[in-house]
């Protein structure tokens, strides 16, 4: 099960406090904490975070280079932890932009728990689906045939991604809002959309799992006619033949 996750809500979260934006982020990263020990339970093999949008550039550059710095933060404190647990992280989206420090940072997560595949935490730092998609699209330049999608799906990855990552199943975004924000558009076709009121520095072990139980409960038909409205239409075939 691959879930998504559309981290909304840090600043407005101080904000209601008297707490500068920078305070929610933080909180927010105890949030993650929270997330990723939680997910090998609920059955979640990959968890893939909206971190920082491409579009996040535009933000005051306090607050980006506070965020830049607590990316740094998570990625030392938490790479050696993800390895005793069996947690692989790899950083998607481009790197050129980020401080080098960072740069350095993600490296060095990514070689240290590069041997673990108990689960896979993917963290989207200066992403946009649209860019990618376009990157992928200029990939094809290589190829003779038109690509299949699976094909399309292995550009789509980032060089430096070992093995495909399977297709979105569900997609939670937190804070309010209810739209994708240019989140891994082209593998959430047909996830699971789950938008919640909590702020994601409120965002608890229980309400991930009630998230996943909501999953559960919806049928995914990807297109198809559901059962119990085809086995009707067999029946009557089967008995004129």
């Amino acid at each position: 099960m691959h879930v998504a996750i559309i981290m909304d809500g840090n600043g407005r979260w101080a904000t209601a406090r008297g707490r500068p934006r920078t305070a929610g982020h933080a909180a927010g990263a105890d949030a993650v904490r929270r997330t990723v020990e939680a997910a090998p339970g609920l059955g979640v093999e990959t968890l893939t975070l909206f971190a920082f949008s491409s579009d996040n550039w535009q933000r005051p550059d306090r607050e980006v280079r506070a965020l830049m710095g607590l990316f740094r933060r998570y990625l030392l404190a938490e790479a050696a932890r993800c390895a005793g647990r069996g947690v692989r992280i790899s950083v998607i989206g481009r790197r050129d932009r980020l401080p080098e420090v960072l740069v350095r940072a993600v490296q060095e997560a990514e070689a240290l728990t590069a041997d673990q595949r108990s689960f896979r935490l993917r963290i989207a730092v200066d992403y946009s689906a649209r860019d990618a998609i376009l990157r992928a699209a200029g990939r094809l330049r290589t190829h003779a045939a038109a690509p299949s999608r699976e094909t399309f799906s292995r550009l789509l990855a980032e060089p430096a991604q070992a093995e495909p990552v399977p297709d979105v199943d569900l997609l939670i975004r937190t804070g309010g809002e209810k739209r994708l924000s240019d989140f891994l558009l082209w593998e959430s076709a047909y996830a699971e959309l789950v938008f919640t009121d909590r702020m994601w520095p409120d965002f608890t072990a229980a309400d991930f799992a009630e998230a996943v139980r909501d999953f559960h409960a919806r049928e995914r038909r990807f297109g198809r006619v559901p059962l119990s409205h085809s086995e009707p239409a067999r029946a009557a075939a089967g008995g004129s033949a």
